[in-house]
């Protein structure tokens, strides 16, 4: 069991933040959540898996929705209804334990990212949990199957939904995956864009073959290369990468950008010009929450399961969607995927087929290294 320090939680954000290629929720609010558990004299204790005993009950709390900001016709749609005090996801934690009957013993992020890491931090830290160093994904991801507990054969049911209105459900069973995904994405819909969740309650001995280990301990890894380059007032991307066993792929200028809210995600595109030595070329990204697949000068470049990232080099900080502006420089990384996501499942649930493209994934080493 690790206490782990404010510096060492800032800095697991920020590298998931980075490692959200583009998705995972805001920084900032995760860091809001941070502080907040902090000034409540809460504690962060992170657990290694081999550390938890085989029977003690774990809980995944998020926030699932789109990433893009409440529109106003929403914010008129919902104006007079209540809200809760509580975080969302938390109280779908307390939901959870109340319908199975019994307490968790630790939380695990459902992805790493700004935002939803957070979330799975502060509901541990304000509930008096363990958070468990894993997860089921080693990235952000855009759907609820996108998880290595789908690819797994684990179970995600019973599942439970809280909003911030105050509207609780229990879905004790789902056919499938991808119902959850249907179901539980119509609720945000109807919620605002955002609901909290817990799915997947299950032993530690049930779910430790079928996480990515040491998933936070790789974004401390990250977000500690990230601060002492911002520091160092080095290349960004070049450190962060060469931390992650990455490439930088481009750098430039963003040209046009283009996104809508659609059906519970935010869908968009942005188009970057190069500069210095990427000058003459162009590049462009599509994401579904997350950056999904990459072109340079009109050919494939990179595509999930591997991670494409971009720094805004203006503001030396990570870009989360849709958070671009004209003129705003950038650079491009990408990560290699986690190889639980290079299998034959892990590639047939998030490869670049799954979101309609008629190609297949090649490992982003096999067009840098």
């Amino acid at each position: 069991m690790k206490k782990l320090s404010k510096q060492n939680v800032y800095d697991i954000l920020v590298g998931c933040t980075i490692l959200g290629t583009g998705g995972g929720g805001s920084l900032e609010e995760g860091l809001k959540l941070i502080d907040k558990a902090l000034q409540a004299g809460k504690e962060f204790v992170l657990a290694d898996l081999n550390e938890v005993p085989d029977d003690a009950m774990v809980g995944i709390p998020y926030r699932c929705g789109a990433v893009s900001p409440e529109t106003v016709e929403n914010q008129k749609q919902y104006k007079e209804l209540p809200r809760i005090a509580e975080e969302p996801a938390l109280r779908a934690l307390e939901e959870m334990e109340e319908y199975l009957g019994q307490k968790f013993y630790g939380v695990m992020s459902t992805e790493l990212g700004g935002g939803n890491t957070a979330i799975a931090f502060y509901t541990g830290a304000m509930l008096g949990k363990y958070i468990i160093d894993a997860d089921p994904a080693g990235r952000s991801v855009p759907e609820l199957q996108h998880s290595t507990f789908y690819i797994n054969g684990l179970p995600i049911h019973p599942i439970a939904v809280v909003n911030e209105f105050g509207d609780v459900a229990i879905v004790k069973e789902v056919v499938n995956d991808e119902r959850a995904e249907a179901l539980v994405r119509a609720m945000a819909v109807a919620s605002g864009n955002s609901v909290g969740v817990v799915d997947h309650p299950a032993k530690i001995s049930d779910i430790k073959g079928a996480v990515i280990p040491g998933a936070i301990s790789y974004a401390l890894k990250i977000g500690e290369a990230y601060r002492r380059s911002k520091e160092a007032k080095s290349d960004l991307a070049a450190e962060v990468a060469k931390a992650g066993g990455g490439y930088v792929l481009f750098k430039g200028r963003v040209s046009d950008y283009n996104w809508d809210t659609v059906d519970g995600f935010t869908i968009g595109d942005v188009s970057i010009d190069g500069d210095g030595e990427y000058a003459g070329s162009s590049y462009k990204i599509w994401y579904k929450n997350e950056h999904i697949i990459s072109w340079r000068d009109g050919d494939v470049d990179v595509t999930v399961p591997d991670l494409i990232c971009i720094i805004n080099d203006d503001t030396a900080e990570p870009l989360t969607n849709p958070n671009h502006q004209k003129g705003m420089r950038v650079s491009v990384f990408g990560l290699p995927a986690p190889k639980e996501w290079r299998t034959e499942a892990g590639l047939k649930a998030f490869g670049p087929r799954h979101f309609g493209y008629d190609f297949d994934y090649i490992p982003i080493e096999e067009k840098y290294s």
